[in-house]
């Protein structure tokens, strides 16, 4: 059986390829966590993703589709009975992707789906994934890979259907579905949740970087070191930091 790994990024290909593990890497170059994603069909989803990335992070639509879609329609030639083991984290960032990925695989139930979860040893690190791994680390998170039942799929693709479609009342119900290969779902749906109060007041993630300027620091960097310590459940990187800073600081 071939191996392939879908890997939620480009910095964990990097630290891959310092083991044994083989190295058919099929990379996710998105990041769901922002902008629009309602469409009722793959094109038209890639289309709107194309001109958000596009506008947003001044990357021209012919990179995004280059780099991001032809990179995750490798997924459509991959032969039957494959095994597909997704690295991915347990963050909102990662999790959104994930349910993503999972929707696209769903399409092909001869695949043999496998979750590959960071080792952790200090909880106190729990969000930071695969960033502090080692080479050992990383195998042996391979070598302890939980395999997707048909039922971990559809709840993936659920999850992505709810997302999408901005159904927090249901992404909430599908968190409490038992699920070996979803740590942390209740928690990650909720911090989702989180963003968007019912009295339009400020999301959590806005409130706790307004906290911080208003307790403790103007400076960008501190503020993202402080947020990412208290609220790594969100898996936000600097840009996406750094645009509710903007907001927020004038």
């Amino acid at each position: 059986m071939t191996s392939y790994h879908l890997l939620n990024g480009d910095c964990l290909a990097e630290q891959l390829r310092q083991t044994n593990i083989n190295q058919d890497f099929i990379i996710c170059r998105e990041c769901l966590i922002v902008g629009p994603v309602a469409a009722n069909s793959l094109d038209v989803f890639w289309n709107i993703r194309a001109q958000f990335i596009a506008g947003t992070y001044q990357e021209s639509v012919e990179k995004y589709f280059d780099k991001t879609v032809r990179e995750l329609n490798k997924i459509n030639n991959l032969p039957e009975q494959s095994e597909i083991c997704l690295w991915f984290e347990n963050d909102l960032f990662c999790q959104v992707n994930m349910w993503f990925v999972l929707s696209l695989l769903s399409k092909y139930p001869s695949f043999k789906v496998f979750r590959v979860f960071p080792v952790i040893t200090n909880k106190a690190d729990m969000w930071k994934g695969f960033a502090q791994s080692t080479p050992e680390t990383l195998e042996q998170a391979y070598h302890s890979k939980i395999q997707f039942s048909p039922d971990d799929i559809k709840l993936g693709k659920k999850l992505w259907s709810a997302y999408q479609n901005n159904d927090l009342d249901k992404l909430i119900t599908l968190a409490k579905t038992p699920s070996d290969c979803f740590e942390y779902l209740e928690a990650v749906c909720q911090a989702h949740s989180d963003r968007f109060p019912l009295d339009q007041s400020l999301g959590r993630p806005e409130k706790v970087i307004q906290e911080i300027l208003d307790t403790q620091s103007r400076d960008f960097q501190l503020v993202f070191s402080e947020f990412v310590k208290r609220e790594g459940i969100y898996g936000f990187g600097d840009i996406q930091i750094k645009s509710m800073f903007d907001r927020l600081i004038q």
